[in-house]
């Protein structure tokens, strides 16, 4: 057994550690074979000591004082239930001056906050890969009935949401801003058609008349008459930190108003008489839009307000899942059904409608930001998503009831149905540079 004892102190005597650092050596080597020898600590040096477990007054090794030195609390008390195996090992590792973190740890942490922090572009990625390898799996009317669980189901909980979680004085507020919602209709119904769809239809057909055929060049002017996405920009501008009661407001304002100007617009521009069933569109809306966010608001005054306000950011990580979902079933639908276009068409589209997106994404939020509009890093970005988006839900049933029978109504479809996943993606890239924008402000 002493053999034992002076083997173990040859070790300790071996490991690379100062000439000071032991202030106290015995030589006793009975005291360390006796019963409940072990590690304790003297809270007023701070020093780890090897002595007996009860009346332990002459330790016999005393370990160099610890960086944690001025803290109150010792590292560990003599009683080895009161502390796991591995929280004592870590620390006395740290004592020691030892690497506590291991390799492998760092990395899934690293790895675990990269796809937090990344997670709606790295969901992007993963639904329309997913929608390119198996698109018969997320069409509408397929077994998982995306239709119902997502566009419908999925979007109304939504809805729902932002109902619970906007103020009333914030709903009211965003209706009073008559300013700031009135250059969001006239951007949707303005510029949209009357600056860019008309000199971009013309100048194709005049300077690059091979690009593009005349019935897709018409279908890109109906595509500028459309009032904006009611679940994009929402889902959009939440995702971004946007002021969701104004994207709320607009959305509402512009279907609403897209039952009579975009008729009208269609009748200028191809000089169709249109009838439109009013009331069955308002109903629509109404049961869509507006009822979740009525519910939302009635359940403030219930438990689920508190609910809400301790789960955010799950809550939030629900809306991004429901949007990946939307743009999975947007995906497959486009990948399913193919849009009728010649391989070229459908490049010069592709390349065309993106660019087009994006550039009015960073005009209007340069337009909203100045000083002129006055609005809020959260208002301008709501009122951006709101001005650049064009609807599929309303655009698809809109060109089927006006041009039913028409040769090129398949034609007419086309930029639409193509537009649908490409201003979902191209949006999406670039919530996380809103996102920090808004982030700033609100620092």
């Amino acid at each position: 057994m002493k053999l034992i004892a002076i083997s173990c102190f040859l070790v300790l005597s071996a490991l690379p550690i100062k000439s000071d650092a032991f202030p106290i050596i015995h030589h006793d080597v009975h005291d360390i074979t006796r019963p409940h020898s072990h590690l304790v600590v003297n809270p007023t040096s701070s020093s780890v000591l090897l002595g007996r477990r009860k009346n332990a007054k002459t330790p016999m090794f005393a370990l160099p004082p610890s960086p944690l030195s001025s803290s109150s609390q010792p590292l560990f008390d003599g009683n080895f239930s009161s502390i796991s195996d591995g929280d004592n090992m870590r620390e006395l590792m740290a004592v020691r001056g030892g690497d506590t973190t291991s390799p492998t740890s760092s990395l899934v942490d690293k790895t675990k906050a990269f796809v937090s922090k990344n997670f709606f572009l790295l969901g992007m990625v993963v639904a329309v890969s997913l929608a390119k390898l198996f698109p018969e799996l997320g069409k509408n009317g397929s077994l998982l009935r995306p239709e119902l669980f997502i566009g419908k189901y999925g979007v109304t909980v939504i809805f729902l949401l932002s109902g619970l979680s906007l103020k009333l004085a914030e709903l009211k507020s965003a209706a009073k801003n008559m300013k700031l919602n009135a250059m969001i209709q006239a951007a949707t119904f303005g510029a949209w058609p009357f600056l860019v769809g008309l000199p971009l239809t013309k100048g194709l057909e005049t300077f690059l008349p091979n690009l593009l055929p005349k019935p897709l060049l018409e279908g890109i002017l109906i595509l500028m008459c459309l009032p904006t996405t009611i679940n994009m920009c929402i889902l959009l501008t939440s995702a971004s930190g946007g002021n969701v009661a104004t994207a709320l407001c607009n959305t509402v304002i512009s279907n609403l108003a897209g039952i009579f100007i975009t008729p009208a617009l269609l009748l200028r521009f191809f000089g169709k008489s249109i009838e439109l069933p009013f009331f069955g569109l308002v109903s629509k809306l109404c049961n869509k839009v507006l009822l979740p966010v009525a519910l939302g608001q009635a359940l403030r005054a219930t438990p689920m307000k508190d609910f809400y306000s301790k789960h955010t950011a799950f809550f939030k990580r629900l809306q991004e899942m429901v949007l990946l979902g939307i743009v999975w079933n947007a995906f497959c639908n486009a990948f399913t059904r193919g849009l009728g276009l010649e391989f070229h068409h459908g490049i010069a589209l592709l390349i065309m409608l993106p660019l087009l997106h994006l550039g009015s994404l960073l005009t209007l939020f340069t337009l909203f930001r100045s000083k002129f509009v006055g609005a809020t890093p959260g208002e301008a970005v709501a009122a951006t998503f709101c001005g650049a988006h064009k609807t599929l839900a309303f655009g698809l049933p809109l060109i089927n009831t006006i041009f039913e029978g028409n040769p090129n109504l398949a034609a007419y479809c086309a930029p639409i149905m193509l537009m649908h996943p490409l201003q979902l993606v191209v949006g999406s890239l670039i919530v996380p540079y809103f996102a920090k924008i808004t982030e700033e402000k609100t620092e």
